[in-house]
Protein backbone atom coordinates (compact mmCIF):
# COMPACT_ATOMS: atom_id res chain seq x y z
CA UNK A 1 0.00 0.00 0.00
CA UNK A 2 1.34 3.23 -0.73
CA UNK A 3 2.16 5.28 2.21
CA UNK A 4 0.65 8.72 2.92
CA UNK A 5 3.00 11.85 2.95
CA UNK A 6 3.02 14.24 5.10
CA UNK A 7 5.01 17.85 5.51
CA UNK A 8 5.63 19.49 8.50
CA UNK A 9 7.26 22.63 7.45
CA UNK A 10 8.38 26.18 9.02
CA UNK A 11 10.81 28.84 8.37
CA UNK A 12 12.06 30.18 10.89
CA UNK A 13 11.98 26.89 13.24
CA UNK A 14 15.02 24.63 12.79
CA UNK A 15 14.98 21.32 10.95
CA UNK A 16 15.15 19.26 14.30
CA UNK A 17 12.69 21.43 16.35
CA UNK A 18 11.31 20.12 19.11
CA UNK A 19 8.01 20.52 19.00
CA UNK A 20 7.98 19.92 14.83
CA UNK A 21 10.44 17.15 14.65
CA UNK A 22 11.48 15.54 18.18
CA UNK A 23 7.40 15.47 19.28
CA UNK A 24 5.19 15.72 16.26
CA UNK A 25 7.45 13.92 13.32
CA UNK A 26 8.41 11.24 15.40
CA UNK A 27 5.28 10.53 16.55
CA UNK A 28 3.60 10.39 13.62
CA UNK A 29 6.46 8.35 12.09
CA UNK A 30 4.88 5.47 13.88
CA UNK A 31 2.26 5.25 11.64
CA UNK A 32 3.30 2.06 9.17
CA UNK A 33 1.42 3.94 6.30
CA UNK A 34 2.77 7.49 7.01
CA UNK A 35 6.07 9.06 5.28
CA UNK A 36 7.32 11.95 6.96
CA UNK A 37 9.36 15.03 5.83
CA UNK A 38 10.29 18.34 7.66
CA UNK A 39 11.35 21.48 6.33
CA UNK A 40 12.81 24.12 8.23
CA UNK A 41 15.81 26.26 9.03
CA UNK A 42 19.13 24.77 8.86
CA UNK A 43 20.77 23.46 12.07
CA UNK A 44 24.58 22.37 13.33
CA UNK A 45 22.98 19.27 14.78
CA UNK A 46 23.36 16.09 13.03
CA UNK A 47 20.23 15.31 10.96
CA UNK A 48 18.58 12.03 11.33
CA UNK A 49 19.07 9.18 9.47
CA UNK A 50 15.45 7.89 10.49
CA UNK A 51 14.16 5.81 7.16
CA UNK A 52 11.01 7.17 7.68
CA UNK A 53 11.85 11.06 8.23
CA UNK A 54 13.28 12.83 5.51
CA UNK A 55 14.76 16.77 6.53
CA UNK A 56 15.25 19.61 4.17
CA UNK A 57 17.06 22.58 4.92
CA UNK A 58 16.31 25.92 3.82
CA UNK A 59 19.00 28.38 2.78
CA UNK A 60 20.53 30.47 5.83
CA UNK A 61 18.63 34.15 5.99
CA UNK A 62 18.82 36.92 8.56
CA UNK A 63 15.79 37.09 10.73
CA UNK A 64 14.76 41.01 8.36
CA UNK A 65 16.20 40.42 5.22
CA UNK A 66 15.06 38.93 1.63
CA UNK A 67 16.81 35.34 2.38
CA UNK A 68 13.05 35.37 4.65
CA UNK A 69 10.84 36.68 2.13
CA UNK A 70 12.13 34.04 -0.23
CA UNK A 71 11.94 31.20 1.97
CA UNK A 72 8.40 30.30 2.07
CA UNK A 73 8.80 29.58 -2.03
CA UNK A 74 11.89 27.48 -1.33
CA UNK A 75 9.17 25.46 0.62
CA UNK A 76 6.74 25.93 -1.88
CA UNK A 77 9.33 23.87 -4.61
CA UNK A 78 9.98 21.24 -1.92
CA UNK A 79 5.99 20.60 -2.03
CA UNK A 80 6.46 20.21 -6.04
CA UNK A 81 8.84 17.86 -5.59
CA UNK A 82 7.56 15.66 -2.57
CA UNK A 83 3.65 16.54 -3.35
CA UNK A 84 2.27 15.93 0.00
CA UNK A 85 -1.44 14.35 1.48
CA UNK A 86 -0.95 16.62 4.25
CA UNK A 87 0.86 19.59 4.65
CA UNK A 88 1.63 21.05 8.63
CA UNK A 89 2.47 24.30 8.77
CA UNK A 90 3.58 26.39 12.18
CA UNK A 91 4.09 30.32 11.09
CA UNK A 92 1.34 32.59 9.36
CA UNK A 93 4.68 33.15 7.11
CA UNK A 94 3.23 29.43 4.91
CA UNK A 95 -0.34 30.01 5.09
CA UNK A 96 -0.36 31.44 1.15
CA UNK A 97 1.82 28.11 0.13
CA UNK A 98 -0.80 26.05 1.66
CA UNK A 99 -3.32 27.57 -0.40
CA UNK A 100 -0.94 26.86 -2.98
CA UNK A 101 -0.10 23.26 -2.11
CA UNK A 102 -4.06 22.82 -1.73
CA UNK A 103 -4.66 24.25 -5.64
CA UNK A 104 -1.71 22.31 -6.77
CA UNK A 105 -2.15 19.27 -5.46
CA UNK A 106 -5.07 19.07 -3.42
CA UNK A 107 -3.54 18.22 -0.03
CA UNK A 108 -4.83 18.80 3.19
CA UNK A 109 -3.62 21.29 5.29
CA UNK A 110 -3.64 21.66 9.11
CA UNK A 111 -2.35 25.42 10.98
CA UNK A 112 -0.08 24.41 13.96
CA UNK A 113 -1.10 27.52 15.91
CA UNK A 114 2.04 28.19 18.31
CA UNK A 115 2.00 31.65 18.69
CA UNK A 116 -0.92 34.14 19.47
CA UNK A 117 0.72 36.34 16.33
CA UNK A 118 -1.56 39.54 16.97
CA UNK A 119 -0.50 39.94 20.88
CA UNK A 120 2.97 38.89 20.01
CA UNK A 121 3.34 41.29 17.50
CA UNK A 122 1.93 43.95 19.65
CA UNK A 123 3.22 43.11 22.85
CA UNK A 124 6.84 42.54 21.71
CA UNK A 125 9.91 44.27 20.87
CA UNK A 126 10.36 41.70 17.49
CA UNK A 127 8.99 44.76 14.85
CA UNK A 128 9.90 48.29 15.38
CA UNK A 129 7.02 49.90 16.97
CA UNK A 130 5.63 52.10 14.27
CA UNK A 131 5.07 49.14 12.34
CA UNK A 132 3.72 46.64 14.69
CA UNK A 133 0.23 47.08 14.27
CA UNK A 134 0.00 46.77 10.21
CA UNK A 135 2.22 44.34 10.88
CA UNK A 136 0.26 42.21 13.30
CA UNK A 137 -3.38 43.27 11.48
CA UNK A 138 -1.47 42.05 7.99
CA UNK A 139 -0.84 38.50 9.96
CA UNK A 140 -4.31 38.10 11.19
CA UNK A 141 -6.32 38.90 7.79
CA UNK A 142 -4.17 36.18 5.94
CA UNK A 143 -5.42 33.78 9.50
CA UNK A 144 -8.81 34.99 8.58
CA UNK A 145 -8.79 34.38 5.29
CA UNK A 146 -7.14 31.41 5.17
CA UNK A 147 -8.76 29.31 8.14
CA UNK A 148 -12.07 27.94 5.46
CA UNK A 149 -9.61 26.32 3.02
CA UNK A 150 -7.61 24.55 6.40
CA UNK A 151 -8.94 21.18 7.43
CA UNK A 152 -7.95 21.48 11.05
CA UNK A 153 -5.63 23.29 13.50
CA UNK A 154 -3.79 22.28 16.33
CA UNK A 155 -3.50 24.48 19.24
CA UNK A 156 -0.41 24.47 21.51
CA UNK A 157 -2.52 26.51 24.35
CA UNK A 158 -5.94 26.09 25.67
CA UNK A 159 -5.95 29.61 25.94
CA UNK A 160 -5.91 30.02 21.98
CA UNK A 161 -9.31 28.08 21.89
CA UNK A 162 -11.12 31.23 23.54
CA UNK A 163 -8.20 33.64 21.86
CA UNK A 164 -9.13 33.19 18.31
CA UNK A 165 -12.36 33.70 16.56
CA UNK A 166 -11.59 31.63 12.95
CA UNK A 167 -11.16 28.38 14.08
CA UNK A 168 -14.53 27.36 13.23
CA UNK A 169 -14.62 23.98 15.27
CA UNK A 170 -12.14 22.35 13.63
CA UNK A 171 -9.51 22.54 16.43
CA UNK A 172 -7.63 20.26 18.71
CA UNK A 173 -5.64 20.97 21.82
CA UNK A 174 -2.23 19.54 21.21
CA UNK A 175 0.01 21.24 24.52
CA UNK A 176 3.98 21.77 24.08
CA UNK A 177 4.77 19.29 26.54
CA UNK A 178 8.34 17.19 27.47
CA UNK A 179 9.26 14.27 25.32
CA UNK A 180 11.83 12.92 27.76
CA UNK A 181 15.30 11.46 26.43
CA UNK A 182 15.13 7.77 27.20
CA UNK A 183 17.66 7.53 30.28
CA UNK A 184 17.55 10.84 31.14
CA UNK A 185 18.37 11.57 35.01
CA UNK A 186 19.53 14.20 36.51
CA UNK A 187 23.13 14.75 38.29
CA UNK A 188 23.12 18.18 39.56
CA UNK A 189 26.22 20.86 40.12
CA UNK A 190 27.48 19.33 43.30
CA UNK A 191 29.19 22.23 45.57
CA UNK A 192 27.97 25.22 43.77
CA UNK A 193 24.25 25.93 43.59
CA UNK A 194 23.62 26.18 39.72
CA UNK A 195 20.61 28.29 38.07
CA UNK A 196 19.64 27.95 34.78
CA UNK A 197 17.47 30.56 32.02
CA UNK A 198 16.93 28.46 28.92
CA UNK A 199 15.12 28.94 25.87
CA UNK A 200 14.11 32.30 23.75
CA UNK A 201 16.27 34.91 25.13
CA UNK A 202 13.94 37.91 25.08
CA UNK A 203 13.30 41.04 27.62
CA UNK A 204 9.71 39.55 26.89
CA UNK A 205 11.19 36.29 28.12
CA UNK A 206 12.48 37.44 31.44
CA UNK A 207 16.06 36.77 30.85
CA UNK A 208 17.33 40.15 32.45
CA UNK A 209 15.22 39.17 35.39
CA UNK A 210 16.88 36.40 35.74
CA UNK A 211 19.95 37.81 35.21
CA UNK A 212 19.36 40.26 38.00
CA UNK A 213 18.33 37.80 40.60
CA UNK A 214 21.34 35.30 39.82
CA UNK A 215 23.30 38.58 40.67
CA UNK A 216 21.60 39.60 43.71
CA UNK A 217 21.18 36.03 45.03
CA UNK A 218 25.38 35.91 44.65
CA UNK A 219 25.70 38.38 46.62
CA UNK A 220 24.59 36.81 49.59
CA UNK A 221 25.45 33.14 48.80
CA UNK A 222 28.94 33.14 46.42
CA UNK A 223 28.07 29.63 45.50
CA UNK A 224 25.31 30.81 43.05
CA UNK A 225 25.91 30.68 39.82
CA UNK A 226 23.78 30.91 36.73
CA UNK A 227 23.66 29.43 32.92
CA UNK A 228 22.02 31.13 30.05
CA UNK A 229 21.51 28.81 27.16
CA UNK A 230 19.11 29.66 23.90
CA UNK A 231 19.22 31.13 21.03
CA UNK A 232 18.34 35.75 20.96
CA UNK A 233 17.06 36.62 17.69
CA UNK A 234 17.15 40.66 18.10
CA UNK A 235 20.82 41.34 17.56
CA UNK A 236 20.69 44.96 20.63
CA UNK A 237 19.18 42.01 23.06
CA UNK A 238 22.12 40.08 22.70
CA UNK A 239 24.68 43.14 23.40
CA UNK A 240 22.31 44.08 25.91
CA UNK A 241 22.92 40.17 27.31
CA UNK A 242 26.51 40.35 27.08
CA UNK A 243 27.36 43.71 28.31
CA UNK A 244 24.88 42.87 31.89
CA UNK A 245 26.68 39.56 32.13
CA UNK A 246 30.68 40.67 31.12
CA UNK A 247 32.20 41.23 34.27
CA UNK A 248 30.19 38.74 36.25
CA UNK A 249 31.78 35.52 35.56
CA UNK A 250 29.46 32.86 37.42
CA UNK A 251 27.24 33.88 34.67
CA UNK A 252 27.84 31.82 31.44
CA UNK A 253 25.91 32.33 27.85
CA UNK A 254 25.58 29.39 25.90
CA UNK A 255 24.32 30.48 22.19
CA UNK A 256 22.60 33.93 22.24
CA UNK A 257 23.86 34.24 17.86
CA UNK A 258 22.73 30.86 17.23
CA UNK A 259 20.22 28.43 17.22
CA UNK A 260 20.83 25.98 20.42
CA UNK A 261 20.12 21.90 19.69
CA UNK A 262 17.26 20.61 21.97
CA UNK A 263 19.68 17.70 23.54
CA UNK A 264 22.04 20.66 24.70
CA UNK A 265 19.34 22.25 26.12
CA UNK A 266 18.25 19.02 27.85
CA UNK A 267 22.04 18.52 29.42
CA UNK A 268 21.67 22.10 31.20
CA UNK A 269 18.76 20.91 32.49
CA UNK A 270 20.19 17.88 33.90
CA UNK A 271 23.19 19.74 35.45
CA UNK A 272 21.04 22.25 37.11
CA UNK A 273 19.47 22.58 40.95
CA UNK A 274 16.95 25.13 39.94
CA UNK A 275 15.06 27.05 36.57
CA UNK A 276 14.15 30.27 36.58
CA UNK A 277 10.39 31.13 35.28
CA UNK A 278 9.86 34.98 35.50
CA UNK A 279 8.53 36.88 32.94
CA UNK A 280 7.86 40.80 32.46
CA UNK A 281 3.85 40.98 33.06
CA UNK A 282 2.42 41.32 29.68
CA UNK A 283 -1.00 40.63 27.65
CA UNK A 284 0.87 38.40 25.28
CA UNK A 285 1.69 35.83 28.06
CA UNK A 286 -2.26 35.99 29.65
CA UNK A 287 -2.95 32.53 30.40
CA UNK A 288 -0.25 30.59 28.45
CA UNK A 289 2.55 28.38 29.94
CA UNK A 290 5.86 28.52 28.66
CA UNK A 291 6.99 25.22 27.12
CA UNK A 292 10.12 25.49 29.57
CA UNK A 293 7.58 24.92 32.49
CA UNK A 294 7.06 21.31 31.30
CA UNK A 295 10.21 20.35 30.62
CA UNK A 296 11.40 21.42 34.13
CA UNK A 297 8.49 19.64 35.12
CA UNK A 298 9.12 16.75 33.51
CA UNK A 299 12.58 16.44 34.19
CA UNK A 300 11.93 17.10 37.86
CA UNK A 301 13.66 20.65 38.23
CA UNK A 302 13.19 22.37 41.10
CA UNK A 303 11.97 25.88 39.66
CA UNK A 304 12.18 29.64 41.06
CA UNK A 305 9.30 30.65 39.90
CA UNK A 306 7.05 34.01 39.20
CA UNK A 307 4.13 34.11 41.09
CA UNK A 308 2.02 33.78 38.13
CA UNK A 309 -1.41 32.05 39.86
CA UNK A 310 -1.76 30.02 36.51
CA UNK A 311 1.96 28.27 37.02
CA UNK A 312 2.12 28.05 40.38
CA UNK A 313 -0.80 26.42 40.24
CA UNK A 314 0.29 23.75 37.72
CA UNK A 315 3.30 23.17 40.19
CA UNK A 316 1.99 23.00 43.76
CA UNK A 317 0.94 19.57 43.67
CA UNK A 318 4.05 18.21 43.09
CA UNK A 319 6.10 20.33 45.60
CA UNK A 320 7.97 21.73 41.55
CA UNK A 321 8.59 25.54 42.94
CA UNK A 322 9.41 27.87 45.34
CA UNK A 323 7.33 31.00 44.08
CA UNK A 324 8.56 34.72 44.81
CA UNK A 325 7.29 38.33 43.73
CA UNK A 326 9.47 39.56 40.87
CA UNK A 327 9.22 43.05 42.00
CA UNK A 328 10.09 42.53 45.60
CA UNK A 329 12.67 39.32 46.07
CA UNK A 330 12.87 38.55 49.65
CA UNK A 331 16.65 36.70 49.26
CA UNK A 332 17.40 35.74 52.92
CA UNK A 333 13.86 33.78 52.47
CA UNK A 334 14.04 32.67 48.89
CA UNK A 335 17.70 31.67 49.67
CA UNK A 336 16.65 29.34 53.03
CA UNK A 337 13.61 27.70 50.71
CA UNK A 338 16.59 26.98 48.01
CA UNK A 339 18.64 25.00 50.61
CA UNK A 340 15.64 23.69 53.08
CA UNK A 341 12.71 22.31 50.86
CA UNK A 342 11.87 18.97 49.54
CA UNK A 343 10.95 18.87 46.34
CA UNK A 344 9.17 16.81 43.74
CA UNK A 345 7.48 15.02 46.53
CA UNK A 346 5.17 13.63 44.16
CA UNK A 347 5.87 12.61 40.67
CA UNK A 348 4.40 15.08 38.20
CA UNK A 349 1.43 13.75 35.53
CA UNK A 350 0.15 15.36 32.37
CA UNK A 351 3.60 16.84 31.64
CA UNK A 352 5.08 14.88 29.22
CA UNK A 353 4.19 13.97 25.23
CA UNK A 354 2.78 10.95 26.20
CA UNK A 355 -0.39 12.80 27.38
CA UNK A 356 -0.77 15.17 23.69
CA UNK A 357 0.41 12.37 21.48
CA UNK A 358 -3.30 10.29 20.99
CA UNK A 359 -4.51 13.86 20.39
CA UNK A 360 -2.34 14.41 17.26
CA UNK A 361 -2.32 11.38 15.39
CA UNK A 362 -6.25 11.48 16.23
CA UNK A 363 -6.46 14.78 14.22
CA UNK A 364 -4.06 13.49 11.16
CA UNK A 365 -6.04 10.13 10.58
CA UNK A 366 -9.35 11.97 11.01
CA UNK A 367 -7.94 14.39 7.79
CA UNK A 368 -6.12 12.07 6.06
CA UNK A 369 -9.40 9.66 5.59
Amino acid sequence: MKKQRIVLASILKPVDDTRMFEKMAVSLSGVSNYQIFVIGYPTKATLTRDQNITQFSLNPFKRISLGRLIAPWQVLKILFKVKPDLLIVNTHELLIVGILNRIFFGGKIIYDIRENYWRNILHTQAFPTPFRFLIACWVRFKEKLAAPLFHGFILAEKTFEKELTFLRNKHVIVENKMQVPTGFQRAGSGEKTKLLFSGTLAESTGVFYAIELAKKLHEVDAKIELTIIGFCALQPTLIQIRKAIETHPFINLIGGDQLVPHQEIIAAIAQADFGIIAYPPSYHIENRIPTKLYEYLACRLPILLQDYPLWVQICEPFSAAISFDINQVELPSLLAKMKNSSFYTSTPREVTWASEEPALLNKVAEILI
